[in-house]
């Protein structure tokens, strides 16, 4: 049996003169014209391999929006290919800082109405995945920022330690946890970070805080000491992260997960379900991205994804 080919990738897209392109590359070897994408790295994680993937196709430095599927199919090899996309919108500043110049991978690059595009790509699949992108342009909600939910890292038991509860540190394992999830956060364009005073939170957030030089805001009211006590404050701090508008990082403790989702969920007129604890369910490290419309928030959850730590 052979193992799948896994790669990443992104519909990047911006506003030219009041109407959406998405930017498609000529492939100098294939001669074709396809979306920018790429295989993982070892030690990647996919969010990851589409930043970088992208930066090294276009020289566009990007952050991820909503998942848009995954494309299959079989390379010559015999080998099947499976490709994660996420939309992506690219600033003014990103185009104008590109380093992109022609090369043996890229011939050029080229940003293309979506019915040019639909049109001119070489192959069903990217057109599969464009066509996804077109629905999240036909309802409004292209523009996004991202709540992400994060269940600290691994901690000490509460039976093997002698303080507080809210003084347990990180074992070995929840450090690496902690150290391994910062590139895949980071994918998302992280804007602010907001963790429980216990230890364990505070300390999972310290390696994302250091890469992105963001200070990490403490707060009780997300803590589990809060919570248990009833003086937490979950509707706060989700309903001052939906009116922000920016990405942000909430570190919290499996008791509070639920309603950290429920309140992002109300706040933005979603409908509640099971899919909500579902992406509360979370293990040690593993955080869930919540995708809100930038420009609409009220439009509810348009998609929520999950990523577990390797660690």
């Amino acid at each position: 049996m052979t193992t799948a080919v896994y790669a990443a990738g992104a519909v990047c897209w911006r506003l030219i003169d009041g109407k959406i392109h998405v930017l498609v590359i000529h492939r100098t070897k294939y001669a074709d014209v396809t979306l920018p994408k790429g295989k993982v790295d070892p030690g990647e994680s996919l969010p990851q391999t589409a930043v970088r993937e992208v930066r090294e196709e276009t020289g566009l430095a990007v952050t991820l929006g909503v998942p848009l599927g995954v494309s299959a199919y079989t390379l010559s090899s015999g080998r099947e290919k499976v490709v994660h996309y996420w939309a992506s919108e690219v600033t003014d500043a990103a185009v104008r800082a590109s380093t992109f110049v022609p090369n043996g991978e890229v011939a050029a690059l080229e940003w293309v109405t979506l019915k040019r595009a639909r049109n001119y790509l070489s192959y069903d699949h990217d057109v599969d995945i464009l066509t996804t992108f077109s629905k999240l342009v036909d309802e409004g909600v292209t523009s996004t920022f991202a709540i992400i939910a994060l269940r600290h890292g691994k901690a000490v038991s509460p039976s093997s330690w002698k303080g507080s509860d809210a003084s347990r540190p990180l074992t070995a394992r929840g450090v690496e946890q902690a150290n391994e999830i910062v590139g895949t956060l980071r994918a998302f364009g992280v804007r602010r970070i907001v963790t429980s005073t216990a230890v364990r939170c505070a300390t999972t957030v310290a390696p994302l805080a250091a890469a992105t030089k963001i200070e990490p805001r403490r707060t009780d009211l997300i803590s589990q000491d809060a919570f248990e006590s009833g003086e937490s404050d979950v509707r706060k701090v989700v309903g001052k992260r939906v009116r922000a508008g920016k990405t942000a990082v909430l570190c919290s403790h499996g008791p509070v997960l639920p309603d950290i989702l429920r309140e992002i969920a109300l706040a933005t007129g979603s409908i509640t379900g099971s899919y909500l604890s579902s992406a509360a369910g979370l293990t040690t490290g593993a955080f869930s991205v919540v995708h809100l419309s930038s420009t609409n928030p009220s439009s509810g959850i348009i998609s929520i994804e999950t990523h577990e730590p390797r660690a």
